[in-house]
Formats: C-alpha cells, structure tokens, sequence
C-alpha cells in the first residue's frame, strides 16, 4: 500500500471579527499519500488557501485560531510540536509556494541569498556551499543562465521566472510535502502550464507529495489524483480525479464543471454560471450551505447539514440528494 504521508482529521479554523466569530474551515478531513497531488477546489472564500495555512501552522492569532483536529505529517501531530519544532519542520519536510511570489520574495535580497536561506539554516550548509546548490536549483527549475541569475532580484524577474523561484526555494531541502496555494495566479496561460507542468515533473521526480490549491477545475484535470471540492469551509466533495469528472455527485461540483469552457463542445454552447453568491462565513445557514444557491434545495435542505458520507467506493458527497 502506498504510504500515508499526510492525515488531516476533523480541522476547524476560525477567526475572531467585528460581526462575531467567523468559521473560516469546519471539521475538514482528508489525506494525502507519497507521490500523490491532491487538488483543493473552490471559490474565493471557500476555505481553502486558510486550510493551507493551517497545515503551516501559518494561522494569525489573533484573530485566529485552530480550535479542533489533528494534522498527523509523518506519524506526528503538527498541533501538538511547539513553535521551534514547527520552524524545524516548515521549509524542510514540509514547503509551501505562496500565490504572490512578489509579497514573498525580499526585495532587499538577491535571488541566490534567498534559495539558499533554507539549505543554510536547515541543513547547516555553508554559505558557500549552499549558493552552489543554489544554482543548480535554479538550473533545475529551467531559469536561464542560473549562475548569473544568482546575484539578481526578485524585481528583474519575470512573473513566471519569480514562481520559478519560489518553486526552487520549495525544493531546496528536498521536502515530504509541498503546498501550492494558486501557483499560477497573474500568469498567462502558458506561463501557467509551463510553472504547473514543472512543478508536477519535479514532485514526480522526488516522491513528494503536493497538495495544489485552485479555483480552477481545467487545471485539475491534468494534474491531481485526488480532487477535494470546498464550500462555505467544508470538504462537500471528494474523489479521484477521474471518477469526479466522470460523475460528480454533489450539486456545486456539477455546477463548477458546467462553467468550464470546452473545446470538445458545440461552438454556441453556452457557459452555466452558478446564480448567488457564495456564503456569508460569519453567518452559514442552518443547513446546507450551498442550498440557497442550489435548484434541488428543499426543507429539509435548508434545516439540516448534509454530513459528508461515501456515496461510491472512494467518493464522498455531502448532498441529502446526493444529486442523482
């Protein structure tokens, strides 16, 4: 059987607000194998780039806070090691590639200083030594001339070749577990296959597992094995990709497939939006939070939270129709 690597168990986050405590993520559980990429899928607001934070550690407090669950990373729960196992842990067995490289790049610093940081402060390398590894890091995530591009700034890069960084600080320490929350965002379409496609390439490459966040579904179809669709801060889908694409069972799902373009499809067909908007956090509904968005939705929709069940081997649906 394919090991484990990450298990996730009943996570809750919530935030302290002017409006009253707001549950940002709520008894949210899945796992993650070596190797495997599971794709968090959502709108704006769902949950999911929190999620990730979480997994960190990287929650502000105040005004937030992990109040249930455990994040079981190697037979440990990340909730329960103090603050300096935790640095000990983020950056080395586990990497996280942020959405704006520019907001996590140093400006101050060259591009070489900052891909070597963690060799030097997690491995114990020498300066020297790690700026040379650092090269072939660069190298290795295709950015051109990488020995002269050690001495550059995030500011001289491009979009692409600044996430291209990111995604070689990610591997410096040649991580367990990486999270990419939205890799791609303000990058052209192909910039965004080139930084998914290498980013794919070099976690096949090293056996680490990615967890990749996206509000876009077209890109999970070419990259995850493991699809995690969220709303209102609650996993309501969960699948293999290709049983999700294949028939998904929950009503949002269906609703976010729907508004793909395709290119296998009539030339006048038009795109299904999905009326309303999402969810007020600080104010969820009694029932299914996707109910007042939702043509199936009835009474008992509206009163009582679907619970997340198996509605095929392997397939997860929170739906009290189950969308069939």
């Amino acid at each position: 059987m394919t090991q484990v690597l990450l298990e996730v168990r009943g996570l809750t986050t919530r935030f302290r607000t002017a409006r009253g405590e707001l549950t940002a993520v709520e008894d949210v559980s899945f796992s993650v194998a070596a190797g495997q990429t599971l794709a968090i899928v959502g709108e704006s607001g769902s949950g999911k780039s929190v999620t990730a934070l979480s997994l960190m550690r990287l929650i502000p407090d105040p005004p937030g806070r992990i109040t249930a669950g455990e994040i079981v990373f190697e037979g440990q729960d990340l909730l329960r090691l103090d603050e300096a196992r935790m640095q000990g842990i983020r950056g080395d067995r586990i990497a996280m590639i942020f959405q704006e490289p520019m907001s996590s790049l140093n400006p101050a610093l060259t591009v070489g200083l900052q891909v070597a940081e963690p060799i030097n402060v997690h491995r114990k390398t020498p300066w020297t030594k790690a700026l040379e590894m650092a090269t072939a890091l660069l190298a290795r995530v295709r950015i051109p001339d990488a020995a002269s591009r050690l001495h550059t700034y995030p500011h001289q890069y491009s979009g692409g070749m600044r996430q291209r960084t990111m995604i070689a600080m990610a591997l410096a320490c040649e991580p367990r577990l990486i999270i990419a929350d939205e890799p791609t965002t303000a990058l052209d379409v192909t910039v965004q296959a080139q930084i998914l496609d290498l980013l794919k390439e070099l976690t096949r490459e090293t056996r680490a597992a990615l967890i990749l966040i996206t509000h876009d579904l077209g890109v999970v179809a070419r990259y995850a094995d493991v699809v995690a669709v969220m709303y209102g801060g609650r996993i309501v889908e969960q699948a293999s990709a290709a049983a999700l694409y294949a028939r998904p069972r929950h009503p949002y799902t269906r609703g976010l497939l729907a508004s793909i373009p395709r290119l296998d499809g009539d030339a006048g067909q038009r795109l299904v939006p999905i009326t309303g908007q999402p969810p007020d956090l600080a104010r969820l509904p009694p029932g299914c939070a996707f109910a007042p968005r939702c043509g199936r939705a009835d009474a008992r929709c509206q009163s009582a939270r679907p619970a997340l069940r198996e509605v095929a081997p392997q397939h997860l649906s929170a739906c009290h129709h189950d969308a069939d």
